[in-house]
């Protein structure tokens, strides 16, 4: 069983590229597996270890300034949801395209998921989830806008493009989720950039609800996306029933599977005819080198191509 940690604090970082050779020699030495980004505004990442060094590691990211009372969620996963360790720089931690959104001058109110229901189930409220379309496709919560955004740097023209009034600006409650949390934290310092008054989000995000909040007064419809080899967690943060086109890096369902379109490690309904028949060649080929890994029991690390898939 491994342990799962899930992080991320907006914190202004002087020297990123230190920190980041600090963070790497460290975690080499632990053993640890994920991401981590490092930029100016802070740190983003998710982990994976055995509990004892993945704790080590969180101890060590508090240890660092400006970073004690880092956002954390944890899960837990039979088989290591990462292949390698990768420790690296960013203008943005979270990319919205924006350097003037700064959610270490400005940001949204947090909403602790306990208060979370009673916010978005106000008439009053605009409900809105910041994730991407392919995340909001296997779960979100009732009565959530989707913005379609194929990624998060296209959240501010779909804003934009929205036709707010001056009404919904100064009185409509604007409440925003997102996985863990951080998307949420640019967004709403992106919404009162923008002039909105009254701007919350989901403390901690959607992992964070799931965690504190009881399933059965649970507003969660579906399952979590989660970018990491789970796919997908349920409402007890236990492993999905997703699995995920290797093509294109979409969620994909046993029915899914069932398509005509489907090819292991190669294509999905979604990306079928998105891609040529030299790219579902060198899948094919990078799909058997897999297959010969795990027969040795080893993890296979290649290079990925993702197909950019049309809204």
């Amino acid at each position: 069983m491994y342990t799962v940690a899930a992080l991320y604090k907006f914190s202004s970082v002087d020297d990123p590229n230190t920190l980041q050779n600090k963070i790497r020699k460290r975690f080499k030495q632990l053993k640890i597996y994920g991401t981590i980004l490092v930029g100016k505004e802070g740190i983003n990442g998710t982990i994976s270890a055995e509990q004892k060094n993945l704790q080590k590691a969180v101890e060590y990211i508090r240890s660092i300034k400006g970073f004690k009372n880092i956002d954390i969620k944890f899960s837990h996963s039979e088989i290591n949801p990462f292949v390698r360790l990768k420790i690296k720089l960013k203008n943005e931690i979270v990319t919205i395209g924006d350097d003037s959104i700064n959610p270490n001058e400005v940001v949204g109110e947090y909403v602790e998921p306990k208060n979370w229901n009673s916010l978005i189930e106000d008439k009053d409220t605009i409900l809105i989830d910041t994730r991407n379309n392919y995340e909001y496709s296997i779960g979100t919560f009732k009565n959530a806008i989707n913005p379609n955004t194929i990624k998060f740097r296209d959240f501010p023209d779909w804003v934009k493009n929205q036709n707010f009034t001056k009404e919904d600006k100064s009185n409509k409650k604007i409440a925003m989720f997102c996985t863990g949390g951080i998307r949420c934290e640019k967004a709403s310092s992106m919404m009162i950039k923008e002039g909105f008054k009254n701007v919350s989000h989901l403390k901690g995000g959607i992992l964070n609800y799931f965690k504190e909040v009881d399933e059965d007064s649970s507003l969660w419809d579906g399952e979590c996306f989660v970018f990491d080899d789970r796919v997908s967690v349920k409402h007890d943060l236990s492993e999905g029933s997703y699995d995920m086109c290797h093509g294109c890096r979409m969620p994909i369902t046993e029915e899914d599977k069932k398509s005509k379109l489907y090819i292991r490690g190669v294509a999905c309904p979604s990306c079928y005819y998105q891609t040529s028949e030299e790219q579902k060649s060198r899948y094919m080929s990078r799909q058997k080198q897999v297959d010969l890994a795990k027969k040795r029991n080893q993890k296979h690390i290649g290079p990925k191509e993702e197909v950019q898939i049309k809204s």
